[in-house]
């Protein structure tokens, strides 16, 4: 996120966060314009910077990227759907499970 003394520009980072996800999920622009219910331009238009979505419109947006809006904002997330279903996933386990699960992930970053 562009940060400088608490400002965040979100005039550049919306577009480029929307072009980030976009690419990585491998659709186009006018294709993902069409799923979320826009004209063929619109996400074009955004990732121009010619315009920013709506609220409903980011919702949307959030939604075809299988994203909560606070995981559009957190762009360390790299792989926001993976995380979302491990998370869930994770909530299902006993402590005896997330303790082994917790061991196997500190083995491979260590690697």
């Amino acid at each position: 996120m562009r940060v400088d003394n608490d400002y965040i520009d979100y005039e550049s980072y919306v577009p480029e966060r929307i072009t980030a996800l976009r690419i990585k999920k491998d659709v186009a622009a006018r294709a993902m314009s069409l799923a979320i219910g826009q004209s063929r331009g619109y996400v074009a238009q955004i990732e121009r910077k010619k315009a920013l979505p709506s609220m409903v419109a980011f919702f949307d947006i959030c939604e075809f990227f299988h994203i909560t809006p606070k995981e559009f904002f957190d762009d360390e997330l790299q792989f926001p759907a993976i995380y979302e279903e491990l998370c869930k996933n994770l909530k299902r386990l006993d402590d005896e499970q997330l303790t082994n699960i917790n061991n196997v992930v500190k083995n491979i970053l260590k690697k």
